[in-house]
Protein backbone atom coordinates (compact mmCIF):
# COMPACT_ATOMS: atom_id res chain seq x y z
CA UNK A 1 0.00 0.00 0.00
CA UNK A 2 1.22 3.39 -0.54
CA UNK A 3 1.78 5.76 1.93
CA UNK A 4 -0.25 8.81 2.24
CA UNK A 5 3.03 10.40 2.31
CA UNK A 6 4.21 9.00 -0.73
CA UNK A 7 0.64 10.32 -2.54
CA UNK A 8 0.23 13.62 -1.25
CA UNK A 9 4.45 14.79 -1.96
CA UNK A 10 4.30 12.68 -5.90
CA UNK A 11 0.92 12.93 -6.65
CA UNK A 12 1.47 13.69 -10.41
CA UNK A 13 3.93 11.46 -10.85
CA UNK A 14 2.33 8.29 -9.18
CA UNK A 15 -0.90 9.21 -11.47
CA UNK A 16 1.88 9.14 -14.35
CA UNK A 17 3.37 6.27 -13.45
CA UNK A 18 0.17 3.95 -12.59
CA UNK A 19 -0.82 4.60 -16.37
CA UNK A 20 2.10 2.66 -17.27
CA UNK A 21 0.33 -0.52 -15.14
CA UNK A 22 -3.21 0.44 -17.41
CA UNK A 23 -4.57 1.75 -14.13
CA UNK A 24 -6.22 5.35 -14.39
CA UNK A 25 -5.96 6.39 -10.88
CA UNK A 26 -6.94 10.65 -10.89
CA UNK A 27 -10.13 9.70 -9.75
CA UNK A 28 -9.37 7.51 -6.70
CA UNK A 29 -6.16 9.97 -5.77
CA UNK A 30 -8.31 13.06 -5.46
CA UNK A 31 -10.59 11.00 -3.40
CA UNK A 32 -7.62 9.85 -1.18
CA UNK A 33 -6.05 13.47 -1.03
CA UNK A 34 -9.82 14.93 -0.20
CA UNK A 35 -10.54 12.04 2.85
CA UNK A 36 -7.17 13.06 3.85
CA UNK A 37 -7.53 16.52 4.50
CA UNK A 38 -10.85 15.73 6.16
CA UNK A 39 -8.90 13.55 8.06
CA UNK A 40 -6.37 16.07 9.18
CA UNK A 41 -9.11 18.67 9.84
CA UNK A 42 -11.12 16.13 12.19
CA UNK A 43 -7.77 15.60 13.66
CA UNK A 44 -6.75 19.19 14.36
CA UNK A 45 -10.15 19.72 16.22
CA UNK A 46 -9.80 16.88 17.95
CA UNK A 47 -6.77 17.47 19.56
CA UNK A 48 -7.64 21.44 20.02
CA UNK A 49 -10.58 20.00 21.92
CA UNK A 50 -8.36 17.63 23.99
CA UNK A 51 -5.97 20.37 24.54
CA UNK A 52 -8.77 22.75 26.21
CA UNK A 53 -10.49 19.63 28.11
CA UNK A 54 -6.67 19.54 29.73
CA UNK A 55 -6.74 23.36 30.26
CA UNK A 56 -9.93 23.46 32.10
CA UNK A 57 -8.93 20.37 34.07
CA UNK A 58 -6.29 22.37 35.04
CA UNK A 59 -8.69 25.22 36.01
CA UNK A 60 -10.75 23.39 38.18
CA UNK A 61 -8.72 22.21 40.44
CA UNK A 62 -6.61 25.62 40.49
CA UNK A 63 -11.08 26.78 41.46
CA UNK A 64 -11.66 24.31 44.08
CA UNK A 65 -8.21 25.01 45.80
CA UNK A 66 -9.22 28.64 45.70
CA UNK A 67 -12.89 27.92 46.63
CA UNK A 68 -14.53 29.27 43.76
CA UNK A 69 -16.69 26.48 43.75
CA UNK A 70 -19.19 27.89 41.37
CA UNK A 71 -16.71 28.82 38.68
CA UNK A 72 -15.24 25.10 39.15
CA UNK A 73 -18.86 23.52 38.88
CA UNK A 74 -19.14 25.65 35.26
CA UNK A 75 -15.85 24.73 34.36
CA UNK A 76 -16.35 21.00 35.08
CA UNK A 77 -19.85 21.15 33.22
CA UNK A 78 -17.64 22.81 29.92
CA UNK A 79 -15.49 19.89 30.46
CA UNK A 80 -18.46 17.69 29.96
CA UNK A 81 -19.55 19.29 26.94
CA UNK A 82 -16.44 19.40 25.41
CA UNK A 83 -16.30 15.58 26.05
CA UNK A 84 -19.21 15.00 24.30
CA UNK A 85 -17.59 16.73 21.15
CA UNK A 86 -14.26 14.45 21.26
CA UNK A 87 -16.35 11.47 21.81
CA UNK A 88 -18.29 12.78 18.10
CA UNK A 89 -15.48 13.80 16.65
CA UNK A 90 -13.09 10.15 17.48
CA UNK A 91 -15.97 8.56 16.23
CA UNK A 92 -16.15 11.15 12.30
CA UNK A 93 -12.08 10.61 12.64
CA UNK A 94 -12.60 6.48 12.85
CA UNK A 95 -15.20 6.33 10.02
CA UNK A 96 -13.09 8.66 7.38
CA UNK A 97 -9.94 6.45 8.05
CA UNK A 98 -12.12 3.41 7.69
CA UNK A 99 -12.82 4.92 4.38
CA UNK A 100 -9.58 6.26 3.27
CA UNK A 101 -7.81 2.89 4.14
CA UNK A 102 -10.64 1.36 1.65
CA UNK A 103 -9.65 3.73 -0.97
CA UNK A 104 -5.86 3.12 -0.43
CA UNK A 105 -5.55 -0.44 -1.04
CA UNK A 106 -7.47 -0.13 -4.08
CA UNK A 107 -4.20 1.49 -5.29
CA UNK A 108 -1.56 -1.24 -7.12
CA UNK A 109 1.85 -0.10 -6.28
CA UNK A 110 3.78 2.47 -8.80
CA UNK A 111 5.81 0.66 -11.40
CA UNK A 112 9.53 1.51 -11.54
CA UNK A 113 11.05 4.04 -13.79
CA UNK A 114 12.05 1.18 -15.99
CA UNK A 115 8.95 -0.68 -16.58
CA UNK A 116 8.24 -0.37 -20.18
CA UNK A 117 4.70 0.43 -21.31
CA UNK A 118 2.51 -2.41 -22.52
CA UNK A 119 -0.67 -4.15 -22.14
CA UNK A 120 0.29 -7.91 -23.07
CA UNK A 121 2.69 -10.28 -22.25
CA UNK A 122 3.96 -9.95 -25.60
CA UNK A 123 4.89 -6.83 -25.10
CA UNK A 124 7.35 -7.59 -22.24
CA UNK A 125 10.75 -7.31 -22.94
CA UNK A 126 13.57 -9.70 -23.34
CA UNK A 127 16.78 -9.47 -21.10
CA UNK A 128 18.58 -12.16 -21.45
CA UNK A 129 18.67 -15.69 -23.30
CA UNK A 130 20.52 -18.37 -22.14
CA UNK A 131 20.83 -22.31 -22.23
CA UNK A 132 21.22 -24.49 -25.30
CA UNK A 133 18.23 -25.59 -27.13
CA UNK A 134 17.60 -30.12 -26.91
CA UNK A 135 17.49 -31.72 -30.24
CA UNK A 136 14.71 -34.37 -29.93
CA UNK A 137 13.74 -37.12 -32.29
CA UNK A 138 10.97 -37.02 -34.55
CA UNK A 139 8.90 -39.24 -32.06
CA UNK A 140 9.25 -36.79 -29.16
CA UNK A 141 6.17 -36.21 -27.23
CA UNK A 142 4.91 -33.76 -24.82
CA UNK A 143 4.84 -34.54 -21.28
CA UNK A 144 1.51 -35.50 -21.16
CA UNK A 145 2.34 -38.45 -22.84
CA UNK A 146 5.12 -39.41 -21.44
CA UNK A 147 3.71 -39.19 -17.77
CA UNK A 148 1.25 -41.78 -18.88
CA UNK A 149 3.90 -44.35 -20.73
CA UNK A 150 6.21 -44.04 -17.86
CA UNK A 151 3.39 -44.41 -15.02
CA UNK A 152 5.04 -40.74 -13.04
CA UNK A 153 1.75 -38.68 -13.07
CA UNK A 154 -1.95 -39.85 -13.25
CA UNK A 155 -3.90 -36.93 -14.17
CA UNK A 156 -7.14 -39.18 -14.21
CA UNK A 157 -6.70 -40.51 -10.83
CA UNK A 158 -5.94 -36.85 -9.45
CA UNK A 159 -9.58 -35.97 -11.30
CA UNK A 160 -11.40 -39.04 -9.14
CA UNK A 161 -10.22 -37.93 -6.06
CA UNK A 162 -9.99 -33.93 -5.99
CA UNK A 163 -10.76 -32.99 -9.93
CA UNK A 164 -9.39 -31.48 -12.48
CA UNK A 165 -5.81 -29.66 -11.73
CA UNK A 166 -4.72 -31.51 -8.69
CA UNK A 167 -2.70 -34.98 -9.92
CA UNK A 168 -1.30 -37.76 -8.58
CA UNK A 169 2.32 -38.35 -9.00
CA UNK A 170 3.52 -42.10 -8.84
CA UNK A 171 6.89 -43.60 -8.41
CA UNK A 172 9.94 -42.26 -10.25
CA UNK A 173 7.54 -39.08 -10.69
CA UNK A 174 7.40 -38.36 -7.13
CA UNK A 175 11.18 -39.62 -6.63
CA UNK A 176 11.66 -37.00 -8.68
CA UNK A 177 9.56 -33.86 -7.37
CA UNK A 178 11.11 -34.41 -4.29
CA UNK A 179 14.21 -34.51 -5.45
CA UNK A 180 13.62 -31.09 -6.88
CA UNK A 181 12.28 -29.67 -4.08
CA UNK A 182 15.17 -30.84 -1.61
CA UNK A 183 17.74 -29.44 -4.60
CA UNK A 184 16.33 -26.05 -4.62
CA UNK A 185 16.25 -25.46 -0.73
CA UNK A 186 20.07 -27.25 -0.43
CA UNK A 187 20.93 -24.82 -3.43
CA UNK A 188 19.17 -21.85 -1.87
CA UNK A 189 20.26 -22.46 2.18
CA UNK A 190 24.01 -22.75 0.47
CA UNK A 191 23.36 -19.08 -0.96
CA UNK A 192 22.82 -17.77 2.46
CA UNK A 193 19.18 -18.13 3.15
CA UNK A 194 17.47 -19.65 6.31
CA UNK A 195 15.26 -22.43 5.31
CA UNK A 196 11.50 -22.15 7.27
CA UNK A 197 8.56 -24.39 6.79
CA UNK A 198 5.21 -22.14 7.42
CA UNK A 199 2.07 -23.16 7.55
CA UNK A 200 0.34 -23.83 4.41
CA UNK A 201 -2.91 -21.57 5.18
CA UNK A 202 -2.94 -17.85 6.53
CA UNK A 203 -5.55 -16.15 8.19
CA UNK A 204 -6.93 -13.08 6.44
CA UNK A 205 -4.84 -10.69 7.69
CA UNK A 206 -1.60 -12.15 6.44
CA UNK A 207 -2.94 -12.14 2.84
CA UNK A 208 -4.07 -8.56 3.51
CA UNK A 209 -0.18 -8.16 4.40
CA UNK A 210 1.07 -9.28 1.66
CA UNK A 211 -1.29 -7.76 -1.14
CA UNK A 212 -3.64 -11.05 -2.01
CA UNK A 213 -6.59 -9.37 -0.05
CA UNK A 214 -8.82 -7.45 -1.87
CA UNK A 215 -7.22 -7.73 -5.27
CA UNK A 216 -7.00 -11.62 -5.58
CA UNK A 217 -9.87 -12.27 -3.42
CA UNK A 218 -11.60 -14.45 -5.90
CA UNK A 219 -8.41 -16.61 -6.69
CA UNK A 220 -7.70 -18.02 -3.33
CA UNK A 221 -9.07 -21.11 -1.61
CA UNK A 222 -11.38 -20.16 1.29
CA UNK A 223 -12.31 -21.79 3.99
CA UNK A 224 -15.26 -19.96 5.18
CA UNK A 225 -16.06 -21.92 8.66
CA UNK A 226 -12.17 -20.78 10.12
CA UNK A 227 -11.54 -18.01 7.66
CA UNK A 228 -8.42 -19.27 6.92
CA UNK A 229 -7.11 -19.02 2.88
CA UNK A 230 -4.73 -21.66 1.80
CA UNK A 231 -1.40 -20.63 0.57
CA UNK A 232 -0.80 -19.17 -2.92
CA UNK A 233 2.65 -18.76 -2.43
CA UNK A 234 5.15 -19.28 0.13
CA UNK A 235 5.71 -15.32 -0.08
CA UNK A 236 2.36 -15.25 1.82
CA UNK A 237 3.38 -16.19 5.13
CA UNK A 238 7.19 -16.49 5.26
CA UNK A 239 6.56 -12.45 4.51
CA UNK A 240 4.50 -12.10 7.05
CA UNK A 241 6.91 -13.59 9.59
CA UNK A 242 8.21 -9.93 9.71
CA UNK A 243 4.36 -8.23 10.35
CA UNK A 244 4.43 -5.84 12.71
CA UNK A 245 8.21 -5.88 13.35
CA UNK A 246 10.85 -3.49 13.66
CA UNK A 247 14.42 -4.69 12.40
CA UNK A 248 17.79 -3.43 13.77
CA UNK A 249 19.24 -1.46 10.38
CA UNK A 250 22.23 -4.25 10.65
CA UNK A 251 20.04 -7.08 10.56
CA UNK A 252 19.13 -6.23 7.13
CA UNK A 253 18.94 -7.99 4.37
CA UNK A 254 17.05 -11.14 6.10
CA UNK A 255 16.96 -13.43 3.66
CA UNK A 256 14.42 -16.55 4.03
CA UNK A 257 13.56 -19.86 2.03
CA UNK A 258 10.34 -22.14 2.02
CA UNK A 259 8.70 -25.01 0.48
CA UNK A 260 5.10 -25.19 0.09
CA UNK A 261 2.22 -26.46 -1.74
CA UNK A 262 0.16 -23.62 -3.33
CA UNK A 263 -3.13 -23.45 -4.40
CA UNK A 264 -4.81 -21.44 -7.10
CA UNK A 265 -8.11 -21.36 -8.27
CA UNK A 266 -7.47 -19.88 -11.58
CA UNK A 267 -10.77 -18.94 -12.49
CA UNK A 268 -11.27 -18.94 -16.11
CA UNK A 269 -8.44 -20.80 -17.29
CA UNK A 270 -9.29 -23.23 -19.62
CA UNK A 271 -7.64 -24.33 -23.30
CA UNK A 272 -4.78 -26.04 -24.58
CA UNK A 273 -2.51 -24.10 -22.04
CA UNK A 274 -4.14 -25.53 -18.91
CA UNK A 275 -3.08 -29.34 -20.52
CA UNK A 276 -0.83 -31.36 -18.04
CA UNK A 277 1.25 -29.66 -15.75
CA UNK A 278 0.68 -26.34 -17.38
CA UNK A 279 -1.68 -25.01 -15.13
CA UNK A 280 -2.46 -26.56 -11.68
CA UNK A 281 -5.13 -25.38 -8.63
CA UNK A 282 -2.27 -27.14 -6.64
CA UNK A 283 1.45 -27.40 -7.14
CA UNK A 284 4.79 -27.42 -5.22
CA UNK A 285 6.95 -24.54 -5.33
CA UNK A 286 10.45 -23.14 -3.37
CA UNK A 287 10.44 -19.52 -2.93
CA UNK A 288 12.98 -17.03 -2.11
CA UNK A 289 12.42 -13.85 0.47
CA UNK A 290 14.02 -10.96 1.64
CA UNK A 291 13.74 -7.60 3.52
CA UNK A 292 16.52 -5.37 2.50
CA UNK A 293 17.29 -1.91 3.40
CA UNK A 294 15.64 0.94 0.53
CA UNK A 295 19.16 1.63 -0.50
CA UNK A 296 20.17 -1.87 -1.88
CA UNK A 297 16.93 -3.50 -2.45
CA UNK A 298 17.72 -3.45 -6.02
CA UNK A 299 20.88 -4.75 -5.99
CA UNK A 300 18.98 -7.74 -3.89
CA UNK A 301 17.14 -7.86 -6.87
CA UNK A 302 19.76 -8.13 -9.60
CA UNK A 303 21.26 -10.55 -6.81
CA UNK A 304 18.01 -12.76 -6.73
CA UNK A 305 17.73 -13.07 -10.69
CA UNK A 306 21.29 -14.44 -11.34
CA UNK A 307 20.60 -16.83 -8.26
CA UNK A 308 17.31 -18.20 -10.32
CA UNK A 309 19.27 -18.00 -13.73
CA UNK A 310 22.36 -20.11 -11.75
CA UNK A 311 19.56 -22.97 -10.92
CA UNK A 312 18.32 -22.88 -14.29
CA UNK A 313 21.51 -23.30 -16.06
CA UNK A 314 22.08 -26.36 -13.66
CA UNK A 315 19.00 -28.36 -14.83
CA UNK A 316 20.63 -27.77 -18.35
CA UNK A 317 17.14 -26.07 -19.44
CA UNK A 318 17.02 -23.05 -22.09
CA UNK A 319 15.73 -20.22 -21.00
CA UNK A 320 14.65 -16.56 -21.45
CA UNK A 321 13.93 -13.43 -18.80
CA UNK A 322 11.89 -10.83 -19.35
CA UNK A 323 11.46 -8.00 -18.07
CA UNK A 324 7.92 -7.64 -17.19
CA UNK A 325 5.67 -4.61 -18.86
CA UNK A 326 3.32 -2.54 -17.01
CA UNK A 327 0.09 -4.07 -18.19
CA UNK A 328 1.80 -7.48 -17.23
CA UNK A 329 2.67 -6.89 -13.84
CA UNK A 330 1.37 -7.88 -10.28
CA UNK A 331 -0.83 -5.69 -8.27
CA UNK A 332 1.86 -4.90 -5.41
CA UNK A 333 5.35 -5.23 -7.74
CA UNK A 334 7.17 -2.64 -8.70
CA UNK A 335 9.55 -4.12 -10.93
CA UNK A 336 9.45 -7.95 -12.10
CA UNK A 337 11.24 -10.29 -13.90
CA UNK A 338 9.86 -13.47 -15.13
CA UNK A 339 11.77 -16.72 -16.30
CA UNK A 340 10.78 -19.09 -19.44
CA UNK A 341 12.10 -22.31 -20.04
CA UNK A 342 11.55 -23.85 -22.97
CA UNK A 343 9.32 -27.00 -23.31
CA UNK A 344 10.51 -29.09 -26.23
CA UNK A 345 7.91 -31.64 -26.70
CA UNK A 346 5.09 -28.54 -26.91
CA UNK A 347 7.60 -26.23 -28.60
CA UNK A 348 6.58 -23.45 -26.06
CA UNK A 349 8.11 -21.01 -23.59
CA UNK A 350 6.45 -21.72 -19.68
CA UNK A 351 6.93 -19.54 -16.95
CA UNK A 352 8.45 -20.92 -14.05
CA UNK A 353 9.79 -18.26 -11.79
CA UNK A 354 8.87 -14.53 -10.99
CA UNK A 355 11.30 -12.69 -9.59
CA UNK A 356 9.84 -9.02 -7.56
CA UNK A 357 11.02 -5.68 -6.02
CA UNK A 358 7.87 -4.33 -4.04
CA UNK A 359 9.84 -1.59 -2.29
CA UNK A 360 7.80 -0.52 0.75
CA UNK A 361 4.06 -1.60 -0.87
CA UNK A 362 3.76 -5.14 1.44
CA UNK A 363 5.86 -3.22 3.95
CA UNK A 364 3.52 -0.62 4.46
CA UNK A 365 0.44 -2.78 5.03
CA UNK A 366 2.98 -5.16 7.30
CA UNK A 367 3.94 -2.39 9.50
CA UNK A 368 7.82 -4.03 8.90
CA UNK A 369 10.28 -1.62 9.53
CA UNK A 370 13.72 -1.06 10.27
CA UNK A 371 15.57 1.15 12.55
CA UNK A 372 18.90 2.95 12.60
CA UNK A 373 20.64 5.32 14.45
CA UNK A 374 18.26 8.34 13.46
CA UNK A 375 15.03 7.25 12.59
CA UNK A 376 12.42 3.98 12.10
CA UNK A 377 11.24 3.57 8.29
CA UNK A 378 9.88 1.19 6.13
CA UNK A 379 12.09 -1.92 4.93
CA UNK A 380 11.60 -3.24 1.14
CA UNK A 381 10.42 -6.70 0.50
CA UNK A 382 11.50 -9.05 -2.59
CA UNK A 383 10.65 -12.73 -3.43
CA UNK A 384 11.33 -15.32 -6.09
CA UNK A 385 9.84 -18.22 -7.31
CA UNK A 386 13.42 -20.88 -6.71
CA UNK A 387 11.61 -22.76 -8.70
CA UNK A 388 7.97 -23.36 -8.99
CA UNK A 389 7.83 -27.25 -9.92
CA UNK A 390 4.87 -28.07 -12.33
CA UNK A 391 6.67 -26.81 -15.45
CA UNK A 392 9.85 -27.33 -14.48
CA UNK A 393 9.03 -30.59 -14.29
CA UNK A 394 7.09 -30.68 -17.94
CA UNK A 395 10.19 -29.19 -19.23
CA UNK A 396 12.37 -31.39 -17.84
CA UNK A 397 10.78 -34.71 -19.05
CA UNK A 398 10.24 -33.26 -22.52
CA UNK A 399 13.70 -32.15 -23.56
CA UNK A 400 15.40 -35.02 -21.64
CA UNK A 401 13.62 -37.83 -23.49
CA UNK A 402 15.44 -40.51 -25.54
CA UNK A 403 14.86 -44.18 -26.75
CA UNK A 404 15.99 -45.30 -23.67
CA UNK A 405 14.13 -43.13 -21.41
CA UNK A 406 13.98 -39.57 -19.06
CA UNK A 407 17.47 -38.49 -18.75
CA UNK A 408 17.44 -37.08 -14.69
CA UNK A 409 19.68 -34.01 -14.28
CA UNK A 410 22.71 -34.63 -13.20
CA UNK A 411 22.51 -32.05 -10.15
CA UNK A 412 19.36 -34.44 -9.13
CA UNK A 413 21.08 -37.66 -9.36
CA UNK A 414 22.11 -38.04 -5.74
CA UNK A 415 18.37 -36.79 -4.67
CA UNK A 416 16.73 -39.17 -7.09
CA UNK A 417 19.02 -42.27 -6.26
CA UNK A 418 18.81 -43.00 -10.54
CA UNK A 419 20.11 -41.27 -13.53
CA UNK A 420 17.27 -42.59 -15.75
CA UNK A 421 13.42 -42.96 -15.69
CA UNK A 422 12.32 -46.01 -17.59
Amino acid sequence: MLTLKQIRENTADIVERLLVKGFDSRGLVEEIVTLDDERRSVQKTLDDNLGEQNRIAKEVGLLFQQGKKSEADSAKVKTGELKEVSKELGLKLAEIETELNSKLVLLPNVPHATVPKGKTPEENVVVRVGGHMPKLAPSAVPHWDLAKKYDIIDFELGNKLTGAGFPVFKGAGARFQRALISYFLDTNTAAGYTEVLPPFMVNAESAYGTGQLPDKEGQMYHCNVDNFYMVPTAEVPVTNIFRDVILQEKELPVKYTAYTPCWRREAGSYGKDVRGLNRLHQFDKVEIVQVSHPDTSYEALDGMVRHVEALILSLGLPYRILRLCGGDMGFTSALTYDFEVYSAGQQKWLEVSSVSNFESFQANRLKLRFKDDKKTQLAHTLNGSSLALPRIVAALLENNQTEEGIVVPEVLRKYTGFDLIK
